[in-house]
């Protein structure tokens, strides 16, 4: 079965993030602000909403220049340590991750070969390291990936 945000996700990501969720009808509202850093950002999350003609979960986040969304978000990975959420979504072995850090940053990785998430990071161009240490520790929530001997073959 598919991932589903349920009212306990919810709550881990209130106390992670620090701020409560707005319930809005089909959504939670998350509003961050940064303190001393002007930043802010809102979250949104609707959870196995109608996305096209299938059902999934939608990430949103709204800052003063710019619009993100993650479509058919399939998990999330609390950082603790670094007080921020890794949201991702899986389309075969492409990755994409949205990060939510608690004084309202975001970052955002797209389509990134799921190969280099444990690889040797030495041996990635500056360029494209970052994402791979950014979306290394979501490693835990993915399917483990079959050999290509055993996979099928189109």
């Amino acid at each position: 079965m598919a991932f589903i945000f349920k009212e306990g996700d919810i709550k881990k990501l209130t106390k992670t993030l620090g701020v409560r969720a707005k319930h809005k009808g089909n959504n939670y509202r998350f509003e961050l602000e940064g303190r001393g850093t002007g930043r802010k950002l809102t979250l949104e999350i609707y959870p196995n909403i109608l996305i096209g003609k299938r059902r999934g979960n939608l990430v949103s986040v709204y800052t003063s220049n710019s619009h993100l969304q993650l479509h058919f978000c399939s998990g999330f990975v609390i950082s603790g340590m670094l007080n921020e959420v890794t949201f991702i979504g899986e389309n075969n072995d492409k990755l994409s991750g949205l990060i939510i850090e608690k004084e309202g940053g975001c970052s955002l990785y797209a389509n990134v070969d799921r190969e280099i998430l444990s690889g040797d990071f030495t041996r990635l161009g500056p360029e494209v390291m970052l994402s791979g240490i950014a979306l290394s520790l979501t490693e835990t929530l993915l399917p483990e990936k079959k050999p290509l001997s055993k996979r099928k073959r189109s």
